[in-house]
């Protein structure tokens, strides 16, 4: 039992309800435990919901489809992709699978998103794809970041890990005029399928070669091949492709996660308004909101500490002890041995990323808190600023 008297509320919890578990076991007596009818109607769910003329590609995880976005656009040795430092370590280990260089840059001090002005600055002869990261469920600058694809000529492909549903100037992320956007269904995201993601795109080239390389670079789907009236046992690998492939049971929950994702929304968003009305005389940076008429999904809730005495990492651990669960996001990935080492990179190089880092916490917000949890998290905030 925590100090504070209070039970230990969790950094994150998935709100998991009846309808979900019914779906899982309707799946498991089906006989479909893998890739079939619950995957497909997955995707054509989440295509109706994003309203746009796009097609859906579900896949095991957001880091398989930000892979299968950059092999779909034949990135690969010699390439550059440019991304940010202030994500987490998959946005920039898919630029290695495929032999190609990350190129990183720092983050706006105010919404910890992509620095376009670095951005643009970094694009060489070489650059290939821009990689931005919606962070922490708030849209980047995305009509800036489109203007230096048309200059260059490059492709984009969005990271929204964070993003469901998050809009940019009335427009859901997911339906701008990316080439591909990833979307994120891991255990803490605003819905899950346990682990899972979506690839989205309106190129239909893009979506059929993603389609083909989830699944061992087979031209056709086990669902179809095993549905058949007709013997269709037969079949051809067009290339080596991975094991990307959504199961049905994860697809059974993320029917009806994508049922309730505006509900979700509504309580997420709900808890960050609470969270910046009852901090705003505490001497904390809080989090940017979306711009009037657009949608933050609110995936997290970081402050950075202002002018105080406390650490960041005695804040934590007073948190922990006050019974409240909490994390950082990120240990950005030029303080990480792998791309430090590797790249060369020099905190210098990346002072807001690193100036935020060093002051930071994300505290819990998930639609499974009650007022009573609410009420709890912000009690521990200010007792730890005492």
């Amino acid at each position: 039992m925590p100090a504070s008297g209070r039970k230990f509320l969790p950094f994150a919890a998935p709100e998991i309800g009846e309808e979900e578990i019914a779906e899982v076991i309707d799946s498991l007596r089906s006989g479909w435990v893998t890739t079939g009818p619950k995957a497909r109607q997955f995707e054509q769910d989440f295509t109706a919901y994003l309203g746009g003329d796009v097609e859906c590609v579900a896949v095991n995880s957001a880091t398989a489809g930000l892979h299968l976005a950059l092999e779909a656009l034949g990135v690969g040795p010699g390439d550059e992709v440019i991304t940010t430092t202030h994500t987490f370590t998959a946005t920039a280990e898919v630029v290695r699978y495929l032999g190609a260089t990350p190129v990183f840059v720092d983050v706006k001090a105010d919404t910890l998103n992509i620095d376009v002005d670095a951005m643009r600055a970094a694009v060489t002869p070489r650059t290939k794809v821009l990689l931005p990261v919606h962070y922490a469920g708030l849209a980047a600058d995305m009509a800036a970041i489109a203007q230096i694809a048309r200059e260059h000529s490059l492709a984009v492909v969005e990271d929204a890990a964070h993003a469901f549903p998050t809009t940019m100037q009335g427009r859901l992320i997911g339906t701008l005029n990316s080439d591909i956007t990833v979307f994120s269904f891991y255990a803490n995201k605003t819905m899950t399928t346990g682990e899972g993601g979506m690839l989205v795109t309106r190129n239909p080239s893009l979506a059929s070669r993603a389609r083909t390389m989830r699944l061992h670079g087979i031209n056709r789907d086990a669902f179809d091949r095993f549905t058949a009236k007709v013997p269709s046992w037969y079949y051809e690998v067009v290339a080596p492709g991975f094991k990307y492939n959504l199961t049905d049971i994860a697809a059974a929950l993320g029917i009806h996660q994508l049922r309730k994702a505006e509900a979700f929304r509504v309580r997420r968003e709900k808890i960050a308004k609470a969270f910046q009305s009852e901090f705003a005389d505490l001497p904390l940076v809080l989090p940017a909101d979306a711009p009037a008429g657009d949608l933050h999904a609110w995936h997290l809730y970081v402050v950075r500490l202002g002018d105080v005495a406390i650490s960041r990492d005695a804040f934590i651990e007073k948190l922990y002890s006050a019974g409240v669960g909490c994390s950082v996001h990120y240990i950005p990935l030029h303080l990480q041995p792998y791309w430090r080492d590797t790249f060369g990179l020099r905190q210098e190089s990346f002072p807001e990323s690193q100036k935020a880092y060093e002051r930071m916490i994300s505290l819990p917000i998930y639609s499974k808190m009650t007022d009573e949890d609410v009420q709890h998290v912000i009690d521990g905030v200010r007792s730890a600023l005492v």
